[in-house]
Parts: C-alpha cells; structure tokens; sequence
C-alpha cells in the first residue's frame, strides 16, 4: 500500500519526470518540475521563480549541471547543454520543384523488334528498372541526349559499350550491346529513360544569414520506380495552387499548381534526402503572417497538443490552420516520422479534407517555435498523418546546431 501511494506523491512524480540530460537554445527556459531546491554550477544557466514557478533560464552556450537537494543533501543531478542561439524562417509558400538527375534514370524495359527477334538489350545486358546511368565508355551524361550519339557509334562498330550504372548507392558497370530496330537505320538499347523531374510542395524554413532553406520535409522519388531521385541540379520557382483535389478515406488529396508565369527562380537544390530538399535561396521570402526569425523547438520540447501550420489552399495566400500533436517521439537519431499530427482547423478541413500532397513541408508551430514539417497524409484518414522534427532538417541543410564535441541529448 505504501508502496502504490508513494507513486501518486506529487514530488516523487516530478524527479521522475526531470530529464537527465536537457538541451536548450541561448535565450530559453524550461520550467523544472521537480519542487526542490535547485543549483547551477556555472553561469551558463540560471535557477529562477516565475509566477511560481521554477526555471532554468539558458544564459550563454556551455554545458552545466544543475543539482536538486534538500538540506544540502542531493537527490539527483541533471546535465543542461545550452546551444548557441539559433532562429529560422518560417515559410509556407507553395513552391515548384525542377530536378536534374544525376545521369539518367532508367524506367522500364521495351522490346526492340530487329532480325534476332524482339528483346531489350538493356534487359538482356542486367540493367533493371530504377538504376541510373552514369556514364557510357567513360563519358558522362548528364541528360538523355548525350545517350544517342555513342549508342549510334557503338552499334554501328557492332561493340558493347561499357555502361556504368548506380543501384541502390553501389555503382557497378554492365556491356550493353546495342540493337538495330527493324524498318529503320538506328540502333536501340530497348530502354525506357528520364533525365529530369517536377513537382510542387512547400517550403518549410530559411535560416536568414546563409539563406540556406529546406523544403518538402521528404525525398523526392521518381513517379515511375519510386526510387529516390539522385539530384545533379535543381531549382525552386514560385508557384500558385489552381486547385484542390480533396482528400477522402483510402485515397488521398492533392494541390493542384502552376508554376508562376514569371517563373521566378526562387533558389537552388542541392541535396535530395529523406527529410526533403535543400539549398540555397537567390533572396529573402517573406508568407506575409510570421516573416521574422522564430525560435526552434528540438524534439523533446514538442508537446501534445494545439499546433498551427503554415500552408497555401488558394492562389499564392500562406495561411495559418490549427492542428493538434496526437503524440510526439524524442528522438536520439534521425527519423522522418517523429510527429503524429491531426488536422483540426474546419476551414482547412473544409478546402482539403485534411492533408494532401503539395502540403509536404508546410512548417508545424507551436508555442511560438518551428518544431517541424508536415510530411505524409494516413491513407485511411486524410485528416491525420506525420511530421518530422525540425533538427533533422536543419541538420540536412548543413545548419549546425550540436558542436561535434557535445553529446546529443533527447
């Protein structure tokens, strides 16, 4: 009986819920659960009551050790890292998504009718569908008309070209004999290729002194083999929804959207990974609701509860919509599923149905932090889905915000 009370007491519950190891920005505060005296060991933290509540405040970036006690005895120890401060951007803004692959992307076999029958020498060669061509005979390609030129030369001296593929990151080479089609003059290789793709989604954030930027929140696939895309060059243009395709049970939504017709270049893509793209913004955005530099929210300060994201339903008009946090994962490593979000706003609801595709990368805030990006829609319940945490993305844009020396923490 003792024992079962002694789990409800009220200060028993907060040591339990003190983390061990707490990671903060310059400039934040957490309050601290646990109702005992509290002390610093250095000034990269303060210990401080507000309306009555205790907190610890991030003075300046170190790492400190806070130590709860009674009567001068302690009861447990907690590490706090405090981070340089850091601020982002929000975005919101529909974007289209142009990519060069990097090589040509190989998506399905066909028969190439010729006098030893119908067969695709690329099949027949071990090329499969999903792998890219890098180069043939040594001679890089970079779209699909670098192809035709050797493939015609090779054909004609009746020899293999030595062809030079990546599958699922290895890259291996393969002999290609090329194949002349019945009823013409030109040699075939009996392959279905794409040197490019396009697409619209969101912008999630800009960090406004490097004007580095993340968007989508995941990786850009081909329509085709669902592969990842290897980007050779991209860029980002400015782009107006038209219309919306609203999301039901089963099957999902998606924006419709043209590019602008000044086809403004909004910035470069350099990295296609699975927490979305990034790159460099020509200038400064602005969504025209929250355009100054916003604090981030690591994982472990997302909480359950009411959120906001930024999005566009109609024409180029970033809006704010509610939405709940269902449930939230502190991660230790990254993960493109660490949110489970849920559509609550009536007026989205109404214009969507809930999530739908082109509303990838719209930023999650919530106490007046970026923690994330919407990424995927449920199937079976479009107004639900996931979020990523906003770290990984800042991460894959190659803005730091762990030192190499200091420990993650979650």
């Amino acid at each position: 009986m003792l024992l079962f009370s002694a789990a409800f007491y009220p200060p028993l519950q907060h040591y339990l819920q003190t983390p061990g190891h707490l990671v903060l920005f310059e400039g934040q505060n957490y309050d601290v659960p646990m109702a005992l005296p509290a002390l610093a060991n250095n000034d990269a933290v303060s210990i401080y009551q507000e309306n009555g509540v205790a907190k610890i405040g991030a003075n300046k970036a170190n790492d400190a050790e806070v130590v709860f006690g009674i009567g001068g005895f302690p009861l447990k120890s907690m590490k706090v890292t405090v981070l340089p401060e850091l601020k982002i951007i929000p975005g919101g803004q529909s974007i289209g998504v142009r990519v060069q692959t990097d090589g040509v992307l190989v998506v399905g076999h066909h028969l190439v009718e010729s006098q030893e029958g119908n067969l695709s020498p690329g099949e027949k060669a071990g090329i499969e569908v999903g792998d890219t061509i890098l180069k043939m005979n040594g001679t890089k390609l970079d779209e699909m008309s670098d192809l035709n030129p050797i493939v015609q030369e090779y054909g004609e001296k009746n020899k293999p070209i030595e062809v030079e593929i990546k599958r699922n990151g290895e890259v291996m080479k393969k002999y290609l004999q090329p194949v002349k089609g019945s009823g013409d003059d030109s040699f075939r290789l009996g392959l279905y290729i794409r040197d490019s793709a396009a697409g619209v989604g969101t912008l999630t954030f800009y960090e406004p002194k490097t004007k580095k930027y993340g968007a989508l929140g995941h990786v850009i696939s081909d329509m085709d083999t669902k592969q990842p895309i290897e980007v050779n060059e991209g860029e980002i243009v400015s782009s107006k929804v038209t219309s919306i395709e609203k999301g039901l049970t089963g099957e999902p939504g998606e924006k419709l959207a043209r590019f602008s017709s000044d086809r403004k270049i909004l910035g470069d893509i350099q990295k296609n990974s699975p927490f979305g793209i990034f790159g460099m913004l020509h200038e400064e955005l602005t969504n025209g609701k929250l355009n100054k530099p916003m604090e981030i929210g690591l994982s472990h300060q997302v909480e359950e509860g009411p959120a906001e994201i930024l999005t566009v339903v109609s024409g180029d008009e970033v809006k704010r919509f509610d939405i709940e946090i269902v449930s939230t994962t502190e991660q230790k490593f990254p993960a493109t599923k660490g949110m489970v979000i849920k559509v609550t706003d009536p007026e989205l609801i109404e214009a969507t149905g809930g999530i739908v595709q082109g509303m990838s990368g719209s930023p999650i805030i919530q106490n007046g932090r970026i923690i994330g990006a919407v990424t995927h829609v449920f199937v079976n319940d479009p107004t639900s889905g996931y979020g990523c945490h906003i770290e990984w993305m800042l991460q894959e844009a190659g803005i730091e915000i762990y030192e190499q020396d200091t420990a993650k923490a979650s």
